[in-house]
C-alpha cells in the first residue's frame, strides 16, 4: 500500500467511526435523558492537590464525558501534576513543569526549547502527548528545537512507565507524558465560565497572561475559546554564564590571540569569559489562540478544536575558543574543544503551528463500555534566523489517529485495545540541513488487558505491533520495520493500605530518520553527525518493582528499575573530525540503564481547618555503555526535602532539593558540580477553598545559586534561573 493509500484509508475509518458516533449520539439523546446518571462513570481520581482534595468538579452535578485513554485505574500513573500544582509549576515548555517530579528531568537547552528526560531517557524514546496524541512538531529531531504545548487547557498531566506506555507506542522506552487537554470541552456548563490566570517572574522579566471561556450552546453543545501570550527576557542567574571548565578554554584562547598580536580580539574573549548575571540570546515569547465545539449527551460526545502556537525564541551560543588554535584548547578529558561561528547576529527560532483535533465517543453496554476515537492534523514550520538572515528552515505536516475500544469490567476482567496510525513529513533547508526531507508511517495495534484474581492480587499484560515506514527521495532511501513489543505485570493490594508490583516491559524501537540519514554538522550538540543506514531495530528488556502505601496520614512509593538493551543506538565519538567538530557516528551498543524513585509524605499535625505534613523524594539513575563508559548527559542523585503548613485557606510550603555532582560523564562531556536550591511558596484562596479565585506567591532558588543540568547539552553555557520569584493570579468566574 503507497502513502497516500495508506493515508486515504486511515482518514476514511477515522471518518467511518466519527459519522457512527454522530448518527448514533440523537437517537441515544431520544433514548435517555441528559441529566447526570450515578451510572455514568466517573473521572479518575487525581493526584493529591491539598486545594482541591476531591477535584475541580467536587460537589457539582455534571455529565462528564469523552475520557481520554488514562482515565481509569488500570493505567496507573507514576506521577501526576494537576490542580493549583500545575498552575504553579506553569512555564513556556513542557520539560520545566514537570522537572521536580520523582524520576523526571529536563534537556534545559533553553528557556525556549526543553523536553522532559524520564529515567534517563528522552527525545524519540519518550513520548510526549495531548489526550493520547502525539505533539506532531519537530522537538523529537533535536534538542534546540521547542516542544508545541499550551499548559492553559491543560487538566493534569501523567507520567506512565510499565505495561501502559504500549498504549502509546513502542519506542515509549523511557515512558510517555500525557497531558488530558480541555479545548474539546467534556461536560456542558450550567453557565457561561470564564478562567484568567497572570503571572509575574523575576528573573526573565516573564509576563504571562491567559483565558478561557466556555459557553453551552443549548443542552447538548458546548464551545469552547482560550488564548495565552507569554514574554521573558534573558535569563538572570546567580553567578558565571560560563562553567569552570568552558572559562578555561576561553582563557587560554584569549592567550594565544594575544600572542599572536590580536589583542583586541583577546580582550573581547577575556571579557566574555567573565560574563555573569545574564544568559545572552535566551529571551523567548510565545502565544497561543484556540478554539473548541463538542457535542455532549449521555450517551457520547464529538468535538472538534483548533490551535495556532505561535513562538520566537533565541539559541544561547557557545563561544567560540579555537580561533586558530583548535589544536592547542583541550577540555578536562584532553579532548579538543571549538566553538561554533554563527553568522552575523544571534541565532533565533521562529515556530508556527497549525493543528486541528478530533474526538469522539459512543457509549456502549455489555461487553465493551465504549468506543473512543482520537485524532490530530498539524501543519508546523520554523525558521531558523542568524541574525535578520534566514539560515535552516524546517517544515512539516503530520497526521495521527487512534480508535480505543473499552472493555467493562466483568468479573475483575477489564482492558483497552485500538489501533493507530502516523505519518508525518519534514523537510529541512538550509546552510545546516544535517538531513535529508523524509516521511515516517507508522501503523499500530495494541491491547492492555487486567484481570483481578481475588484476594488483593491482579495481573496486566499488554501488547503491541507496529508497521514502521521511513523513507526519502533525495537520499533513495526506503526501509521498513516490524516492531513486536509486550509487557506482563502482576501487583498486590492489602486492605491496608499496602501495595506491591513487579513489571517486565519487551521493547522494540525503529531508528529514527535522524540516527538512519545524518550527515552534517549539528549545532546545537556542537558536533558532526553521522548515520549509519544499516541500523537495526533496537531492542531492550525492562524489569521494574514497586513498593507502595498509602493511608490518610502517611504515603510512601519506591520504585527500582532496571533496562537492558542489545541494540542501543547512541552517538559516539569517533575521535576523528570534520568541519572543525568532533564526529559522531550512531552506533548500536549493549547498553544498561538501572536506577530508583522514592517518594513519600507524613501528616506530623492536624487541627480544625489544616494540618502540617512533611515530604521527601528521591531519584537517581545509572547509565551505561558496554565498552564505552557512561552514557552521555544523565542526571545524577536528587534529593528532595520539604513541608506544607495549611491554614484555613493560606497554604505555605518550603523546600531543599540537592542535585549530587555528576562525574560519569562521556567524552566531550564536562561534570556538574553539585547545588542545592531551597524554595518557598504560598498559595491563597480568598473567597474560600472552591472559591472563584487563587493568589500564589513563590521564590525558587531562594538563594541565587549557580546549578547546572547533567542531562542539559547546553549546561556549560545555559545554568539554571537564579532567584525567580512568581506571583499568580487565576480566577474563575
Amino acid at each position: 500500500m503507497d502513502t497516500q493509500t495508506s493515508r486515504i484509508a486511515l482518514l476514511a475509518c477515522a471518518g467511518f467511526l466519527s459519522t457512527c458516533i454522530a448518527l448514533a449520539l440523537p437517537a441515544t439523546a431520544q433514548a435517555q435523558d441528559a441529566r447526570p446518571d450515578a451510572s455514568l462513570p466517573r473521572p479518575a481520581p487525581r493526584a493529591h492537590d491539598p486545594a482541591h482534595p476531591e477535584g475541580d468538579e467536587a460537589g457539582k452535578d455534571i455529565v462528564v464525558v469523552g475520557h481520554p485513554p488514562t482515565d481509569y485505574g488500570l493505567l496507573a500513573a507514576t506521577a501526576s501534576l494537576a490542580g493549583d500544582a500545575l498552575v504553579a509549576e506553569t512555564r513556556g515548555q513542557i520539560g520545566e513543569i514537570l522537572k521536580s517530579l520523582p524520576g523526571v528531568s529536563s534537556t534545559s537547552f533553553s528557556p525556549g526549547a526543553s523536553r522532559p528526560v524520564l529515567r534517563g531517557f528522552s527525545g524519540d524514546r519518550v513520548s510526549v502527548l495531548t489526550d493520547g496524541i502525539g505533539s506532531l512538531d519537530a522537538s523529537n529531531v533535536s534538542v534546540d528545537h521547542a516542544v508545541v504545548f499550551d499548559a492553559l487547557t491543560v487538566d493534569h498531566i501523567d507520567v506512565f512507565h510499565g505495561p501502559s506506555v504500549l498504549l502509546f507506542g513502542g519506542n515509549a522506552i523511557g515512558g510517555a507524558v500525557n497531558a488530558i487537554d480541555k479545548r474539546i470541552p467534556r461536560q456542558v456548563p450550567d453557565r457561561i465560565t470564564v478562567t484568567g490566570i497572570g503571572s509575574y517572574a523575576t528573573a526573565a522579566s516573564e509576563r504571562a497572561v491567559s483565558g478561557a471561556i466556555d459557553a453551552p450552546l443549548g443542552e447538548r453543545f458546548v464551545a469552547h475559546i482560550d488564548a495565552s501570550w507569554r514574554k521573558a527576557g534573558d535569563l538572570r542567574i546567580g553567578g558565571n554564564v560560563y562553567s569552570k571548565a568552558l572559562r578555561h578554554d576561553m582563557l587560554h584562547a584569549a592567550e594565544h590571540l594575544a600572542e599572536d598580536g590580536e589583542a583586541a580580539e583577546a580582550a573581547e574573549l577575556t571579557a566574555e569569559a567573565g560574563r555573569r548575571n545574564r544568559v545572552p540570546n535566551s529571551a523567548a515569547r510565545s502565544s497561543t489562540i484556540g478554539a473548541g465545539l463538542a457535542f455532549i449527551d449521555a450517551g457520547g460526545s464529538l468535538g472538534i478544536s483548533y490551535q495556532r502556537y505561535d513562538s520566537r525564541y533565541g539559541v544561547p551560543d557557545r563561544p567560540a575558543t579555537g580561533h586558530g588554535h583548535e589544536e592547542e584548547g583541550h577540555d578536562d578529558h584532553g579532548h579538543e574543544e571549538e566553538g561554533h561561528v554563527h553568522g552575523e547576529g544571534p541565532v533565533t527560532i521562529d515556530l508556527l503551528q497549525n493543528r486541528f483535533d478530533l474526538r469522539g465517543e459512543l457509549k456502549l453496554s455489555g461487553f465493551l463500555e465504549s468506543v473512543q476515537i482520537r485524532g490530530a492534523f498539524a501543519d508546523y514550520k520554523h525558521t531558523e534566523f542568524e541574525g535578520d538572515e534566514v539560515g535552516t528552515v524546517f517544515k512539516g505536516e503530520g497526521i495521527e489517529t487512534r480508535a480505543d475500544l473499552v472493555q467493562a469490567n466483568h468479573g475483575g476482567w477489564r482492558g483497552r485495545s485500538g489501533v493507530q496510525y502516523l505519518w508525518r513529513s519534514l523537510a529541512v533547508n538550509g546552510a545546516e540541513a544535517l538531513i535529508p526531507d523524509y516521511e515516517v508511517e507508522r501503523i499500530g495495534a495494541f491491547t492492555l488487558q487486567s484481570y483481578e484474581v481475588g484476594g488483593g492480587f491482579s495481573l496486566d499484560g499488554s501488547g503491541r505491533y507496529d508497521s514502521s515506514r521511513i523513507q526519502s527521495q533525495g537520499a533513495a532511501f526506503r526501509k521498513s520495520f516490524d516492531l513486536w513489543s509486550g509487557a506482563a505485570g502482576a501487583s498486590w493490594k492489602s486492605g491496608t493500605g499496602l501495595g506491591l508490583g513487579a513489571n517486565f516491559v519487551h521493547g522494540e524501537r525503529a531508528p529514527s530518520p535522524e540516527e538512519l540519514l545524518s550527515d552534517g554538522i549539528h549545532i546545537a550538540t556542537q558536533s558532526y553527525e553521522l548515520g549509519d543506514r544499516t541500523l537495526g531495530i533496537e531492542r531492550s528488556n525492562g524489569f521494574e518493582a514497586y513498593l507502595r502505601y498509602n493511608t490518610p496520614k502517611f504515603d510512601f512509593s519506591l520504585t527500582g528499575y532496571l533496562t537492558d538493551f542489545d541494540n542501543y543506538i547512541a552517538p559516539l565519538a569517533t575521535g576523528a573530525e570534520q568541519e572543525g567538530q568532533p564526529v559522531y557516528q550512531y552506533t548500536g551498543v549493549e547498553a544498561r540503564f538501572k536506577g530508583f524513585e522514592a517518594a513519600g509524605s507524613v501528616q506530623a499535625a492536624a487541627w480544625s481547618g489544616g494540618e502540617l505534613r512533611f515530604d521527601g523524594a528521591a531519584d537517581y539513575t545509572h547509565a551505561r555503555i558496554k565498552g564505552y563508559g557512561a552514557v552521555p548527559r544523565i542526571p545524577p542523585l536528587r534529593i528532595r526535602g520539604g513541608s506544607a503548613v495549611t491554614l484555613g485557606e493560606v497554604r505555605l510550603r518550603g523546600e531543599v532539593e540537592w542535585n549530587a555532582k555528576q562525574n560519569r560523564v562521556s567524552d566531550y562531556e564536562n561534570p556538574t558540580a553539585a547545588f542545592t536550591l531551597v524554595n518557598i511558596s504560598a498559595d491563597w484562596h480568598p473567597l474560600g477553598e472552591n472559591g472563584p479565585v487563587t493568589l500564589m506567591l513563590s521564590a525558587d532558588n531562594l538563594f541565587d545559586v549557580i546549578g547546572r543540568r547533567s542531562a542539559s547539552f547546553t549546561n556549560d553555557f545555559v545554568p539554571i534561573s537564579g532567584r525567580d520569584v512568581r506571583i499568580t493570579a487565576k480566577f474563575t468566574y
